[in-house]
């Protein structure tokens, strides 16, 4: 594995944040040649491969011509000898949030920090030898293509949605129909940056036998998923005595009949319990930082304390990160008049304004060196909360400390 990215002062070359903010952000996509020059990926084609021989690494295999369908998807984890027996072109492995895996992978994640670090889902690492693809298709959420070696050629088509007809011989999403258009069809080489917004279908064909891209994408949340989250939320807080009342019943012109007015007491009602602004932020704190796989956490098996912390000090270099968030962990804070939460991976920790500088330290950074422990220490509160994120596996110790023997 080579050495970690250097990145460059802007992933968006000469598009000013606010710019790309304001004119292309879920609007139009964006084409950056260079955008992070001289780019070399941190592991190569084998080591990719053999992440996905893993039972806990999420990898699909699209074949074009698979031996019993067109496009053809296999799942992970794979056997050496059937990565072995692929044809020479036409197909893709992809395997899943590798950010989750490997540190130095993450460290791409930095060059994003124009946008909520909470709207991150994953980083996507494909690989294609020549011709191959995944198809035509589109997405429902924002995606940063980086392209890491070979070439790639990406063609834009149209807007879609969900009635846009799809094929129907095979599980993937491609569509039927593309109209690809001619002033966006291009090829991006090593360090060249394509930014897609939602519904965009796209087609990305492998130019060369040694393509990688790198797609970063951002969680969209869908209407279903948040009217059934935060009801599910708030009804598990209801009491069973909150009821359809109708003590303003009038004589019905037919006792069959469902009127406008038990339809205004059946929205009253719904209104009455939604409108909980603490419950929907918790939710919703809750629900963008959960972690994307179940038991990705790995909880201490030796609860720690604040006496934890004052011996992992003592005996700690000054200069060295001790400890640090987890790969693919999420911290996220929302400050307001309904009150004031830490989301950690799923989990809502309430703080109070004494420790708000401290809280935004927290989750500006992912490495905490001696000096951070220190002012930890100091405020209770803020000792009290990270105690809680490194027992439930959100911050975990270094190897090089556990390695040193520095806790007893």
């Amino acid at each position: 594995m080579t050495a970690s990215i250097t990145l460059p002062v802007s992933i968006l070359g000469s598009i000013s944040r606010e710019e790309f903010l304001r004119d292309y952000w879920q609007k139009k996509p964006l084409l950056i040649r260079q955008a992070i020059p001289g780019f070399t990926p941190p592991l190569d084609i084998d080591e990719l491969a053999g992440l996905t021989l893993e039972e806990t690494v999420e990898a699909r295999l699209v074949m074009e011509q698979g031996p019993e369908s067109p496009w053809q998807l296999f799942n992970g984890p794979f056997e050496e000898s059937f990565l072995q027996n692929l044809p020479e072109k036409d197909w893709t492995l992809l395997v899943q949030a590798v950010d989750h895996l490997l540190p130095e992978v993450g460290e791409l994640l930095k060059a994003f920090d124009f946008l909520p670090s909470w709207r991150v889902d994953d980083l996507m690492i494909s690989y294609a030898p020549e011709g191959g693809s995944v198809g035509p298709h589109f997405d429902y959420y924002d995606v940063f293509l980086l392209q890491a070696s070979g070439k790639r050629r990406w063609q834009l088509g149209q807007p879609c949605d969900e009635s846009s007809p799809l094929r129907s011989d095979t599980r993937l999403k491609i569509l039927t129909e593309f109209e690809a258009n001619p002033e966006q069809d291009w090829v991006l080489e090593p360090g060249d940056l394509l930014y897609l917004p939602p519904q965009l279908a796209h087609w990305g064909t492998s130019l060369s036998e040694d393509c990688t891209t790198w797609s970063v994408g951002f969680r969209a949340l869908s209407a279903e998923e948040i009217l059934c989250g935060v009801a599910d939320f708030i009804g598990e807080t209801l009491e069973e005595d909150l009821r359809y009342t109708d003590a303003d019943l009038t004589l019905p012109e037919h006792p069959a009949v469902i009127d406008d007015a038990a339809m205004t007491r059946v929205k009253n009602l719904l209104n009455q319990v939604i409108n909980n602004p603490a419950a929907l932020s918790e939710w919703f704190g809750r629900a963008m930082t959960q972690t994307k796989y179940p038991d990705q956490l790995l909880p201490q098996e030796s609860p720690w304390t604040s006496a934890t912390l004052h011996e992992l000090v003592e005996y700690a270099a000054e200069e060295e990160p001790l400890l640090v968030v987890a790969e693919g962990s999420r911290l996220a804070f929302r400050i307001s008049t309904e009150g004031n939460w830490l989301f950690a991976d799923g989990e809502a920790l309430k703080f109070s304004l004494t420790i708000k500088d401290w809280i935004t330290r927290l989750c500006s950074n992912r490495e905490f060196d001696v000096q951070f422990i220190k002012n930890t220490l100091a405020l209770p509160e803020a000792s009290e909360l990270f105690v809680k994120l490194i027992n439930q596996g959100s911050v975990y110790l270094t190897e090089e400390d556990e390695d040193s023997n520095l806790l007893h």
